[in-house]
């Protein structure tokens, strides 16, 4: 269930950057229309260009912020690879100094 509002807050969020993507560029092409040296049309570019950037850094930083408040509720922290179901490695022998099995006897 987590797992499934966390990708409706990620769509939720993808279709708020994608409107301020449009507004900023339409924006863009008002400015480019009422500039009246090609000064000032690069520089409506340019200002554009930089809210569509915004708007993405905007939809990434919301969305590492919906993984967050998912892990949080999941009780991520713990070490990986450590639990009941998770290889660890074998000991081959009491005089194995590295504790583990050599590639060859691996699954022997």
């Amino acid at each position: 269930m987590q797992g499934m509002k966390e990708k409706v807050q990620d769509m939720t969020s993808t279709v708020k950057e994608k409107v301020k993507e449009g507004t900023a560029n339409v924006q863009g092409k008002a400015e480019q229309a009422t500039a009246r040296t090609h000064i000032e049309k690069e520089a409506a570019k340019e200002r554009e260009k930089a809210r569509e950037a915004e708007a993405k850094a905007q939809l990434h930083g919301e969305k590492a912020m919906h993984r967050e408040t998912a892990g949080a509720h999941h009780g991520v922290g713990h070490v990986p690879l450590t639990g009941p179901h998770h290889h660890r490695p074998v000991r081959s022998s009491a005089t194995d100094p590295t504790g583990t099995r050599p590639a060859s006897d691996k699954y022997l």
